[in-house]
């Protein structure tokens, strides 16, 4: 895939950036020679979980970056003034937001716990909002702000509606949020966008909460939603809910095969929300 566009010199402050597709999109830009600022609660590893957010800063600079690696909660108000504060310091600014941060839990309404409910609706929806918000002033200052929101296209479709409500008000949640900065940034010359992979994306919570190896190997790499946040947030779209692999062919990209976590397969598991 050929693209012109560049994050070099770009600051990008990401949510529950440490590992999965927060990572790999923090990689794809700092391959640019972007900077990095990484808004992660994992100082210490976690025995399901590879990586924290100081081995995946040094996955960034490794791969040309310069990285920030900040250890915090995207619900807690303090931890989001004192990264973005800390960017700023670091770097002179933010270009670019990434709402990576999600929680999932697919329990029917009447077994979700209300404490993982408000986990969800904390991280997904709160935590959008409010890094959001403390990042827009500086947003305004940069040439051409860009936030990019880890969300799906809002899909009415009953069975969707049915299938889990607790995670589906989370995730759309996100969506509302990022369609309505679009709106209201427009005149500040701030773009805002979604992203949502079209099928399952081989990481740790794929494996953990969502079927095992045996999902992820009916799902594709990281890495193709890493190219997808790159093309979009080299371009000038908003107010946009985008499917990784539609970005890829709009770009003039017709060979997917290299993204297939299993080498040859064509019958993936599409992501929820999508079909």
């Amino acid at each position: 895939m050929t693209n012109t566009g560049t994050l070099a010199g770009k600051t990008l402050l990401i949510s529950g950036g440490s590992r999965g597709i927060g990572l790999a999109i923090a990689l794809r830009a700092a391959r640019d020679g972007a900077n990095i600022a990484l808004l992660a609660k994992t100082a210490e590893p976690h025995p399901k979980l590879a990586g924290t957010v100081f081995t995946a800063a040094a996955e960034i600079e490794a791969a040309g970056g310069q990285a920030l690696p900040l250890v915090g909660d995207v619900r807690n108000d303090a931890d989001i003034d004192r990264a973005v504060a800390a960017a700023v310091e670091r770097f002179g600014g933010i270009d670019i937001v990434v709402n990576n941060a999600s929680a999932i839990n697919l329990a029917g309404t009447e077994d979700l716990p209300m404490k993982a409910y408000d986990l969800m609706q904390d991280i997904n929806v709160r935590g959008t909002f409010a890094l959001t918000k403390a990042a827009i002033p500086h947003l305004r200052a940069a040439e051409g702000g860009h936030v990019l929101t880890l969300s799906p296209p809002l899909n009415l479709a009953p069975h969707w509606l049915g299938a889990h409500p607790g995670y589906l008000l989370a995730k759309y949640g996100m969506t509302l949020a990022a369609l309505g900065f679009a709106e209201e940034l427009r005149t500040a010359g701030i773009a805002s966008n979604t992203l949502w992979p079209r099928t399952l994306i081989a990481t740790a919570a794929v494996e953990n909460l969502l079927g095992g190896e045996a999902a992820a190997a009916k799902g594709r790499k990281p890495e193709i939603m890493a190219d997808a946040a790159h093309l979009v947030l080299t371009s000038a779209r908003t107010g946009e809910t985008l499917i990784d692999d539609n970005v890829l062919r709009e770009a003039g990209m017709t060979d997917f095969s290299g993204y297939a976590v299993t080498p040859g397969a064509t019958d993936f598991e599409i992501d929820i929300f999508l079909d």
